[in-house]
């Protein structure tokens, strides 16, 4: 395979990205958006800036990490990443619950530049979030590839191989990481669990043994870890959409809330724990196993880690005590933290403005959120 055969999915490549420039800088509404994001520069400084950025990374370093460290001193109290278990010498596909729609990808980029590696990763993102011209071209400047959705069956698995022959490609060609979701779309109700034909899809591409293809990857379970989610309103609000009205389905609107939601809300504390990659894990136990049951064993696998790497807050106490009336739990908070959070919680249905609304449904929706994280890390650990 070589490049051509990914020109309609990868990311702009450096010698298209002054084309590139032009036409986002000519575009008015990105105007208005830099506007707003860099109201102390003007559009000549801006326009100038962007044409130094003479590769991809370039641009992150410049303009995407300062924009996520004056977003994470605003919305949040501390970012942290454990790469321990990893070698920033070596190239991964981070395979991560999924929690928020740009941040999850955003911020892995910045803390892998933080932790040492001397890149940050190719990021897989849906079409249906890339409908305005200028934000599709923002995304493959920032190194994202496309997602296809809303295809013809036939049409479906011809884009699922060249997706994965795309990303076998990153990894051993490229020399790049890569960022997926476990699965598409978020967990509305933070009850994490990796799709395994995602795993199916990884394994379209590369070479040898279903094995062998998705060890080629070099996959890491990642676990991200939000204190707050500034969208568990909206996704409470949608449960009881999806309840109340047949056939509801979110709007290009409404991921356009979330996604500006997400990113301007306060977050609380914001923890990202790689575990160990699977390549020996796949080698020692899937090498003889079924290919009915391989996916899922693999996918049961990276939901152990990700599920125990989660960071447990007091919020997420809170919530499980609420739901469950356990005493167990009250020992991992005080009366402070519990009046604080369920004021916040109060504050957050308030946020919502829909017909017939139920709060008391909307509130054990919003507890679940907070609670699922901690009754999955027990699970998990009682496996172990």
């Amino acid at each position: 395979m070589n490049l051509k055969d990914f020109d309609n999915i990868r990311p702009f490549e450096p010698e298209e990205l002054p084309e590139v420039y032009e036409r986002m800088m000519a575009d008015k509404q990105f105007q208005q958006v830099l506007a707003a994001v860099m109201p102390h520069m003007d559009i000549e400084t801006i326009d100038m800036m962007m044409h130094r950025c003479l590769t991809n990374l370039d641009f992150q370093k410049v303009f995407c990490y300062s924009f996520m460290e004056d977003l994470l001193e605003k919305a949040s109290t501390s970012c942290t990443m454990d790469t321990s278990a990893i070698d920033t010498l070596k190239r991964y596909t981070f395979v991560s619950n999924h929690r928020d729609i740009v941040l999850d990808s955003a911020l892995l980029g910045k803390m892998l530049i933080d932790n040492g590696f001397s890149t940050t990763c190719e990021v897989a993102i849906g079409d249906n979030l890339l409908s305005i011209p200028w934000v599709k071209d923002l995304a493959r400047v920032n190194k994202t590839f496309i997602v296809e959705r809303s295809l013809q069956p036939r049409q479906m698995f011809l884009a699922s191989k060249r997706m994965a022959e795309y990303m076998h490609y990153v990894i051993a060609e490229k020399h790049d990481n890569i960022w997926i979701a476990q699965r598409e779309g978020r967990a509305k109700d933070s009850d994490d669990r990796t799709q395994p034909a995602i795993l199916k899809m990884m394994a379209m591409g590369g070479e040898g043994t279903d094995v062998d293809r998705i060890m080629q990857l070099h996959i890491v379970p990642l676990a991200i870890s939000y204190e707050y989610d500034p969208c568990d309103y909206l996704k409470a609000q949608e449960f009881q959409l999806k309840r109340d009205i047949e056939g509801w389905k979110k709007s290009a609107e409404d991921d356009v809330e979330s996604m500006k939601t997400g990113i301007m809300g306060w977050k609380g504390d914001i923890y990202y724990h790689c575990a160990p990659c699977i390549d020996e894990w796949l080698d020692s136990n899937c090498r003889n196993m079924p290919k009915t049951e391989l996916f899922d064993a693999v996918a049961r696998h990276l939901d152990e880690e990700i599920h125990t790497n989660y960071k447990i807050y007091a919020v997420n106490y809170v919530a499980a005590y609420l739901l469950t009336g356990e005493k167990k739990y009250e020992e991992h908070f005080s009366d402070t933290d519990r009046h604080r959070f369920e004021q916040y919680i109060s504050a957050q249905i308030d946020k919502i403005n829909i017909a017939g609304k139920d709060n008391d449904f909307l509130r054990e929706r919003m507890l679940t959120m907070y609670a699922n994280p901690l009754f999955n890390k027990e699970k998990a650990l009682s496996h172990e």
